[in-house]
Order: C-alpha cells, then sequence, then structure tokens
C-alpha cells in the first residue's frame, strides 16, 4: 500500500474536519477561555478572574430562575410535543385525501421561520384585540393577559413552540408508523389484540427509536430557544420566561459582560450535555431496531 493510499481517507475526510474545527470546536473553547475572564468586548485588555464568573451566576437569584425557567420550557414543550404528534400520527396515518391536506397544513409552520410565528402570535395574544382572547371568551372564559403576566407568560411561549413543532414531528412520526411491518398488525388482529394492547405491545416499542430521536433534537432545541423570547417577551414580565440563551445574549451584548455570558454559555453546554447523556443510559436498553 503506497503512502497516498493511507492517506487519502484522511484527506477526503480533511475539509469536513477543519470546517467543523473551526465554526465548532474553536468556538466553544474560546467560550471557555473568555469564561474566565472580565471583558467588556471594547477593552484590549481582559482581567483573569479564574471561576469567578461561575460562581456570580450560581448564587445569583436570577440566574438560577434563568435555569428554572429553561428547564420547565424544555420539559413542557418536549412533553407536549411528542405526546401531540404522535396522537396526530395515529390518526394521520392513513393514505386519503383529508389526512393528506391535513398533514400538509400542520407541517406548514415549521417551514415559516420563527420571527414571523412570533409576530403572528403577539397579535393572537394581544390581550384587548387578539383571536385567542376572543375564541376562549367564546366559552365564557375571561381575558387573558397572555404574555404581559407571570403566570401565564412561560406558557404562552411553550404554546408556540408547540404549535410550531407538531408539523414536523407528526410526519416523522407518520414515518416511523409507516415502516413497521404489516405483517405485526395482521398477528394482533389475528390475536384478537385490543387497540390498546397492540399499541403499547407492539407500535410503542416500533417506535422507540423514533421518539428518541425526536426528544434528543425537541430537547437541545428548546434549551437553545431564543427568537420567540426576543420578540414576545424580551425576558419579562419580572424575569419569568428569561432563558438561557437570551441571558446569554443579553450580557453579551447589551451589557458587554462578555465573561458572565461565555460562563453562561458554558453551564449551557454542559447542562444539555448532562441531559442527553443521562437520556442515553436511561433509553439505550428501552429501544428496540427493528
Amino acid at each position: 500500500m503506497t503512502m497516498w493510499e493511507k492517506l487519502r481517507p484522511y484527506a477526503m475526510v480533511a475539509p469536513a474536519i477543519t470546517v467543523f474545527s473551526l465554526f465548532f470546536i474553536y468556538p466553544i473553547i474560546y467560550m471557555m477561555y473568555l469564561s474566565m475572564y472580565d471583558w467588556n468586548f471594547i477593552s484590549p485588555t481582559k482581567n483573569f478572574v479564574g471561576l469567578q464568573n461561575f460562581t456570580d451566576l450560581l448564587t445569583e437569584k436570577e440566574f438560577l430562575q434563568v435555569i428554572s425557567n429553561s428547564t420547565i420550557y424544555t420539559v413542557l414543550t418536549v412533553t407536549c410535543i411528542i405526546i401531540f404528534s404522535l396522537l396526530l400520527a395515529l390518526w394521520l396515518n392513513k393514505a386519503s385525501v383529508f389526512q393528506s391536506f391535513v398533514q400538509g397544513a400542520i407541517f406548514s409552520p415549521h417551514i415559516v421561520s420563527w420571527v414571523s410565528i412570533s409576530m403572528i402570535w403577539v397579535w393572537v395574544m394581544d390581550p384587548q384585540y387578539g383571536l385567542l382572547n376572543w375564541f376562549i371568551g367564546l366559552f365564557g372564559f375571561g381575558k387573558l393577559a397572555w404574555l404581559s403576566s407571570t403566570s401565564t407568560s412561560l406558557i404562552s411561549l411553550v404554546i408556540v413552540a408547540v404549535w410550531k413543532g407538531l408539523g414536523y414531528n407528526t410526519l416523522v412520526f407518520i414515518a416511523g408508523l409507516q415502516s413497521i411491518p404489516r405483517d405485526i398488525y395482521e398477528a394482533a388482529a389475528l390475536d384478537r389484540s385490543k387497540p390498546w394492547t397492540t399499541f403499547y405491545r407492539l407500535i410503542l416499542p416500533m417506535l422507540s427509536p423514533t421518539i428518541f430521536f425526536l426528544v434528543i433534537i425537541n430537547m437541545i432545541g428548546s434549551f437553545q430557544v431564543f427568537e420567540t423570547i426576543a420578540i414576545m417577551t424580551q425576558g419579562g414580565p419580572v424575569n419569568s420566561t428569561n432563558t438561557l440563551v437570551y441571558y446569554i445574549y443579553e450580557y453579551g451584548f447589551r451589557f458587554f459582560k462578555i465573561g458572565s455570558a461565555s460562563a453562561a454559555g458554558v453551564i449551557l453546554l454542559v447542562i444539555v450535555g448532562i441531559l442527553t447523556i443521562i437520556y442515553f443510559k436511561m433509553m439505550s436498553k428501552r429501544v428496540h431496531y427493528q
């Protein structure tokens, strides 16, 4: 084997590795470096403070609330998206014109930008003239201050996220359902298995790889929420919707506290990494591949 034949595999992956290192690995390493300095983004000098930025953040009541907001938002969003999209997929898993139309209708929000979605929902949730308050008024409920009340603001953002993510997750679930061999359904019918038993004992285990994939990507995406908060609430009212990415943006590009913003970024990276590892460990023996 010549030298070129030995080096050719490395040469072929070198461009991808270079781009990945430049735009992913290097920013992470530089963020970790900045997290140990006090810097205002303008001064040519950086003051080394070690782990002081992390200590300040983890003892700050506002930042602890930000972590709590991010966790609650992620848990509610991922749970609702997985449950509702699975139910929709079970209903839409049929070859008919109506089902095809509904699939296209619920998928359309996925291709619309978060900025447009956020601006639409700001109007929909307007306390005086919003469509949502008009709708719940038909059932005798009073008007709600969806985005300006601490009791409903975070739930409002969850509603927007679920509405936008429902279509994509539903189509992925439909693809998973259609990949299940028809023999399994026929065997269940011959055994006179009840629909719930068929779903719990057969369909759900066969969908475990799909559920595993969707939980991971939705969890990571929920922790990175930014656009809806920046446009709809700006972290308010009273810090009730402030999440980690918006907190990083505020401290980095509004208050110019680059060290604190970088430390918050490292904490976000650690939280997502730990949750992903835990989920992998918990579900590794529960996922059944065909």
